[in-house]
């Protein structure tokens, strides 16, 4: 009887569904029946809406059609204005407009329009009719919900897991009917391991220690070594580099050079004390309004004055100024939001809940900086001196000066523009009259003002008040003469906050000079988002707490995903850069809120006075201790053919080294690289002309000697128009970059087998090979295992023997040559070895060091 009973059930839902089912065209009919069994709005609904929808009927008001709009809840199930129909009526296709729009054949009612150039596929057609026959349930976009540490998930090989990662990775494997693969080798595990965490390959000697431990700890107290070696800040600072458009210069026409390398190695510092993420967060964006702040807590602000800065002539100061602001925004929004903030400045964001006042809300934090704008010389004002004591008060006393002068011209401005306690001097209604720079040099206190807005507001002056006009041309002298001083000191230029806060307005356009005199804002976060406590001092400070606090549900997803995505190749989001909708999907969405949860309160330890958490050592031994991180890369057909992207981790993911750990790996096996941390940028062989032709032949590139030309790349000197020529594949470092960029072209190869730090590299290498073996066999097996950490098999040692002979053949009817191989550099030459024999192995060795194996991480 129960069965019959179920068996009746089950026929007149279909009944019903069958009569709310609109007839669909034979196409999207097939496909509805392979549809999944529960479609999510998330994942399978808010895609199609995104990409099909919402330029026409998404945030963007402006840009909104027929006033319908299908982002919002309250939107999509509300009557469409001025029509007696619903664009979505929950469980009822046949009555949603949505469905009839869709399925149309008539140009004038499908959706979408054909002048969009746009359509659906049959797919989504039925996806969108299934679910709202399944009752068209809503959700907010997952990546603006708070990440949940869900369950570890249950799986059939329980023997596989090490650690959480792998169950959740696992379960999306089992699912799919794939299998993970075996446990690299020991070779290259340790190799995958000490460019993950170091950015240097392991010395043979590594190898064979960690190849003997054959304890159950060996691998653990191999990555807790690796963690904890100077070599791993150096490793990645490189990547925050990125993220933070560091470089040596401006930028721009002219692009003064600036000492903003005392920040690079705060950046250093931070990775290798393992300062909590969220202290770092807070000290780069807001450390010069903690309580009593300390230099370092100053210099960590210097994050927000790497910017490119436009200090050509003819240029208008407040242009810049606003540029620079809207820089800052737009990193803080993609550096830990995740969201392209950019996509507001002009207009409502096109698809995700930001509108274009929020944007200026936002803009709002970053816009009370006392930078003017103004000066090209690549130390512009608010900056940090850093010099001795003695070179520090040189500049003070003159300092005094200046504020001397500046309280006379303070108090003679007070009479002159009398105005309520508070107000800068342009508030003043004798102040009415003034235009242009003259006007707004006012809005600054008197000792904030540059040497150009002095000498604007005293030629204005000059023939109406020259009593007023000798105050401030005084002053003006006095801060030219501290300027000049000041910028022979180690000045690193960092965030401050103006006495007076600055208007901000909504931009039309995103222009600096058409603000919209009607919508002044002032700082907050985006509605979509948690919002920020009541009851605090609304500044920088307040921001970058709450871009860490706990409510606040990007910054630990985001970041968690950029880290995945240099030890995977791709993160668990692919887009690094856009968690909005127009975003991917997270392939392992689980696995990505646990490890945001976990990150939030992972470390075990409390450390003065603060609770455990944001601890990235913690984040980077979870991963690479998990049997995920370990597996072989090496891949099957079938692997290749159901995972081509490898998205679901059967398999560890070969990657190509990064240009700049390919340099690094060369001079640290062949002997050469100085292994030293911190300090002034470098400037290494590069090419002839390169600088004198970016510049009008105005600056010449001076290459440095000695020791200088071996350090790491981290410390080569980066000028902005034209970065270091024996890079490629790197961030241009003109904007926040956090995508890993990987290309192949022959002039990656014309430069590892070329450059003159490659080719010196080489022939070093082969000194050293000479020295520390005796016979051919030992020597070729010597520098084979330095450049890819293992031994080389019968045949590869074979072919080695057979191009070694032969170069020495082609060596000895042609000595010139050899010499030429064997005098690359500035490197001393050992005047003691045979030259053919040293030139042979200097070629070989450079065919070891572009070896595919050598320049790929397994």
């Amino acid at each position: 009887m129960n069965r019959l009973l179920t068996i009746c059930y089950y026929l007149l839902v279909g009944l019903i569904l069958t009569n709310c089912r609109p007839d669909m065209p034979d196409d999207v009919q097939l496909v509805y029946q392979e549809l999944p069994e529960q479609i999510d709005f998330n994942f399978h609904v808010r895609p199609i809406l995104s990409d099909r929808c919402f330029h026409c009927h998404g945030p963007d008001e402006n840009a909104r059609e027929s006033g319908l709009r299908l982002d919002q809840k309250e939107a999509i199930f509300a009557p469409i204005p001025e029509k007696e129909t619903f664009a979505v009526v929950a469980g009822h296709p046949q009555k949603s407009e949505l469905v009839h729009r869709i399925l149309s054949d008539d140009p004038e009612l499908v959706m979408p329009t054909p002048e969009s150039n746009l359509s659906l596929t049959a797919e989504e057609k039925a996806t969108l009719i299934k679910w709202i026959e399944q009752g068209a349930e809503w959700k907010n976009h997952w990546a603006f919900t708070a990440p949940i540490k869900a369950d570890i998930p249950e799986v059939q090989n329980t023997e596989w897991p090490r650690n959480e990662i792998d169950y959740f990775v696992l379960d999306k494997l089992e699912s799919l009917q794939l299998t993970p693969s075996e446990e690299a080798d020991k070779e290259t595990l340790i190799r995958r391991l000490s460019f993950d965490l170091n950015g240097l390959p392991p010395t043979p000697e590594e190898v064979k220690a960690f190849k003997e431990d054959t304890s159950e700890q060996a691998y653990e107290k191999l990555v807790d070594r690796l963690l904890a070696s100077p070599r791993y800040g150096e490793r990645w600072a490189w990547e925050w580099l990125d993220v933070a458009r560091y470089a040596d210069t401006n930028g721009f026409q002219g692009d003064p050079t600036r000492k903003m390398w005392p920040w690079r190695d705060w950046v250093i510092r931070a990775f290798n004390q393992n300062l909590p993420y969220d202290e770092f967060t807070v000290m780069q964006l807001a450390g010069d309004l903690k309580p009593s702040p300390t230099t370092e807590d100053i210099l960590a602000t210097a994050f927000n004055r790497n910017h490119t800065y436009n200090g050509e002539g003819g240029r208008i100061p407040e242009e810049t100024r606003v540029e620079n602001v809207m820089d800052r925004v737009e990193t803080t929004g993609t550096a830990w939001l995740g969201l392209t903030l950019n996509c507001a400045r002009c207009h409502d964001h096109k698809f995700d809940a930001l509108t274009q006042k929020e944007y200026y809300q936002f803009y709002d934090y970053f816009n009370q900086t006392s930078e003017e704008g103004l000066n090209g010389n690549g130390m512009i004002p608010p900056v940090l001196d850093l010099s001795p004591v003695e070179d520090q008060q040189e500049v003070t006393k003159l300092q005094e000066y200046v504020y001397a002068l500046a309280e006379i011209v303070e108090s003679a401005e007070r009479k002159k523009f009398p105005r309520e306690d508070g107000l800068p001097a342009s508030e003043s209604k004798a102040a009415e009259g003034l235009e242009g720079v003259a006007s707004y040099a006012l809005t600054y206190e008197p000792a904030d003002r540059s040497s150009y807005f002095l000498s604007q507001l005293g030629l204005f002056f000059k023939e109406k008040d020259p009593t007023y006009f000798k105050l401030i041309d005084d002053l003006r002298t006095a801060k030219s003469k501290r300027d000049r001083r000041a910028s022979q000191n180690l000045q690193v230029m960092v965030m401050d906050e103006l006495k007076y806060p600055r208007k901000t307005y909504v931009l039309e356009k995103g222009g600096y000079d058409n603000p919209r005199l009607n919508e002044q804002v002032t700082s907050n976060v985006p509605a979509a988002l948690p919002p920020l406590p009541k009851y605090i001092d609304n500044n920088r400070l307040a921001l970058a707490q709450w871009l860490v606090s706990e409510e606040q549900p990007l910054t630990a997803r985001v970041t968690v995903n950029r880290y995945w995505q240099a030890f995977f190749g791709n993160g668990l989001v692919k887009t690094i850069e856009d968690f909005g909708v127009q975003g991917a999907l997270p392939t392992h969405p689980e696995l990505l809120d646990w490890l945001a949860v976990d990150f939030q309160e992972s470390g075990g330890q409390q450390s003065g006075g603060r609770q455990p958490g944001w601890d990235l050592k913690a984040l980077f031994k979870k991963i690479v201790m998990s049997a995920t991180y370990r597996q072989s890369s090496k891949v099957t057909e079938e692997q290749l053919e159901a995972d081509p992207e490898n998205k679901y981790l059967a398999r560890a993911t070969r990657m190509r080294l990064p240009s700049w750990m390919i340099r690094d790996q060369a001079l640290y096996v062949s002997g050469l690289l100085i292994d030293s941390v911190g300090g002034p940028p470098v400037k290494p062989y590069q090419p002839e002309g390169i600088w004198e032709e970016a510049t009008f032949g105005k600056i010449k590139y001076e290459q440095d000697h000695g020791d200088a030309l071996y350090r790491r790349s981290l410390y080569t000197f980066w000028r902005r128009i034209v970065g270091p020529t024996s890079l490629f594949d790197n961030s241009a470092r003109q904007v926040c970059n956090v995508e890993l960029m990987n290309t192949n072209t022959p002039l990656h190869a014309l430069t590892t087998l070329n450059d003159i730090t490659y080719t010196e590299a080489a022939r070093v290498m082969a000194e050293k090979v000479i020295e520390a073996k005796t016979t051919d066999n030992e020597r070729l097996a010597y520098a084979f295992a330095w450049a890819t950490s293992r031994k080389p098999g019968a045949e590869e040692l074979a072919i080695l023997n057979n191009r070694l002979t032969n170069l020495r053949a082609e060596f000895a009817n042609d000595q010139k040559e050899a010499r030429k191989i064997t005098s690359i550099g500035e490197y001393r030459v050992n005047q003691e070895l045979d030259e053919v024999d040293y030139a042979a192995y200097a070629v070989l060795s450079s065919l070891l060091l572009n070896l595919d194996e050598t320049i790929t991480r397994q």
